[in-house]
């Protein structure tokens, strides 16, 4: 019997890239914790602004390489440390190399938690993308969660918490609320949370809230038990 792997999706990623995305850029894939991580936390799809989307890196190709925002919301969820953190601050994109990478996501792993996009087409910039190439992705980012069996779902966004629940979200309507997907007879909590980054930014700090709230009612309950 073979099991599937992570890196067994990526030639499949990377035929969507040629389609879906920037000719110029490469996929960005996923990274983190691979088996029975905490967290999986699914974002929308990466952008040009990721230091490894560029045909010319050889290293890994994961999400949010090379910027800041999103690792505010997880230093400031307990998911990332002050030490990690701070490096991070003060690293222009430029300053992100290899090891790095590597550094910053051997910390993301050792928090089980696993970083992915429901699209690995890499835009440009942050344009949305309409719902019907998104879904062209729900197959695959469904083999992703069955291979690595997360305890917990946190999607990001109404786009992409729709999607993935098929069935309209509005995540102000929802917070804190669980929801749940079957993917090959196994259940998986879901829950939408707000979108934290570029035209979300705002919205942070309910994030944060939320996402304290999820780890607090679902994570540290379970280790009481």
């Amino acid at each position: 019997m073979i099991v599937l792997q992570i890196k067994d999706l990526k030639k499949d990623y990377d035929k969507m890239q040629v389609k879906y995305g920037a000719k110029h850029l490469d996929s960005i894939y996923s990274g983190g914790c691979e088996e029975n991580p905490d967290i999986c936390f699914v974002f929308m799809n990466p952008t040009g602004r990721n230091i490894a989307s560029v045909k010319s890196w050889l290293g890994r190709k994961s999400p949010w390489l090379g910027t800041k925002n999103i690792w505010r919301l997880f230093y400031q969820t307990n998911l990332l440390s002050e030490e990690v953190f701070k490096q991070i601050e003060t690293k222009k994109p430029k300053d992100w190399d290899y090891e790095f990478c590597d550094y910053v996501y051997e910390e993301v792993t050792k928090n089980k938690i696993f970083i992915t996009n429901l699209g690995k087409c890499t835009q440009v910039d942050a344009r949305v993308l309409k719902d019907e190439v998104l879904k062209k992705y729900l197959k695959l980012l469904f083999k992703e969660i069955d291979i690595i069996n997360p305890k917990i779902i946190i999607t990001f966004g109404n786009q992409v918490s729709s999607i993935i629940l098929n069935q309209k979200i509005m995540v102000s309507k929802n917070r804190q609320k669980c929801f749940e997907i079957k993917i090959n007879k196994k259940r998986f909590k879901v829950y939408p949370v707000y979108y934290p980054v570029g035209n979300g930014i705002f919205n942070m700090d309910k994030a944060v809230e939320d996402i304290n709230w999820i780890i607090d009612n679902e994570l540290k309950k379970e280790v009481i038990l």
